[in-house]
C-alpha cells in the first residue's frame, strides 16, 4: 500500500498534448479565398453603385462593404493564416520580423490568385446583365487622374495610398499585438478598413491593397494595367513605414 502511495506521488503527469500546427498550404489556400471574397465583395458593390447605378454619393455602402468583408474574414480564416489578404500587411508583417520571407512570398502569390479568381468571378457574374459593359462600367479598379472619381492627380494619389495604407497596417499591428484585447481585432480592422475607404473612395476607388488592385485591372485592362504601379509601390511603403513604426513603439 505504502509503495503505491509513493509511486502516485512521484509520478509526474503526462503534458497535454501539442496543438496540430497548420500546414503551410493550408495557410496559403486561406489566403487566396480570403482575398477572393474581399474582391468579390468589395470590388462588387463599388462596381453595381458607381458603375451599373452611377452614384457616386454611395460610397459609404462601398467602404462598409470593403470593411465587414474584412472583419468576417479575419473571424473565418485568422484562426489559420492571420487573415492578411494584402501584400502589404504581408510585407509589413516580414519588416516587423513576425513572417518569414518563404511564406510572405507564398501568401503574396496566393492572395493575387485569389483576386484575380474574385475579379473572374465578378466578372462573369455582371457579363450575365445585358447592359453591363466592363469597358464603361468597369470592376471596381482604381485610378487616378481622369481614372479618379474627382480628378485626382498622381501626386495626390500616391500621397493618399501611402498614408492610408500606414493608417491601416498600423492597426492591424497594434488590434494583434498580444497586450491588446483578445477578440476585438477583426472589429477594429473592419472598422479602419471602413474609414480609411470613406476618404480614399472618392480620390482613388481606395486600394491599400495591391492585390485588390491587381485583380479589377487585369480585367479592365487598358489605363488600369497601365495605372496599376501605383496601388503597389504605394501601399507597400505605407505597409513598411507602419512596420518601422510599430518597432518603434515596441
Amino acid at each position: 500500500m505504502k509503495d503505491e502511495v509513493e509511486v502516485k506521488i512521484t509520478e509526474t503527469p503526462s503534458p497535454p498534448p501539442a496543438a496540430p500546427q497548420t500546414s503551410p498550404i493550408t495557410k496559403y489556400v486561406a489566403e487566396l479565398i480570403g482575398t477572393m471574397v474581399l474582391v468579390i465583395i468589395g470590388c462588387g458593390v463599388a462596381t453595381l453603385v458607381t458603375g451599373f447605378l452611377g452614384l457616386s454619393y454611395g460610397y459609404v455602402g462601398i467602404a462598409l462593404a470593403f470593411g465587414l468583408a474584412v472583419l468576417a474574414m479575419v473571424y473565418a480564416i485568422g484562426g489559420i493564416s492571420g487573415c492578411h489578404i494584402n501584400p502589404a500587411i504581408s510585407i509589413s508583417m516580414l519588416v516587423a520580423g513576425k513572417l518569414s520571407v518563404k511564406d510572405t512570398v507564398f501568401y503574396v502569390v496566393f492572395q493575387c490568385i485569389g483576386a484575380i479568381i474574385g475579379a473572374g468571378i465578378l466578372y462573369a457574374i455582371f457579363s450575365g446583365c445585358p447592359t453591363y459593359k466592363i469597358s464603361l462600367d468597369g470592376l471596381g479598379q482604381n485610378g487616378y487622374g481622369a481614372r479618379s472619381a474627382l480628378g485626382f492627380s498622381l501626386g495626390a494619389v500616391l500621397i493618399a495610398e501611402i498614408v492610408l495604407t500606414f493608417i491601416f497596417v498600423l492597426v492591424v499591428h497594434g488590434s494583434t499585438h498580444d497586450r491588446a484585447p483578445k477578440g476585438f481585432a477583426g472589429i477594429a480592422i473592419g472598422l479602419t478598413l471602413t474609414m480609411v475607404h470613406l476618404v480614399g473612395i472618392l480620390i482613388d476607388g481606395t486600394s491599400v491593397n495591391p492585390a485588390r488592385s491587381l485583380g479589377p485591372a487585369l480585367f479592365v485592362g487598358g489605363v488600369a494595367l497601365n495605372q496599376l504601379w501605383v496601388f503597389w509601390v504605394a501601399p507597400i511603403i505605407g505597409g513598411i513605414i507602419a512596420a518601422i513604426v510599430w518597432r518603434l513603439f515596441k
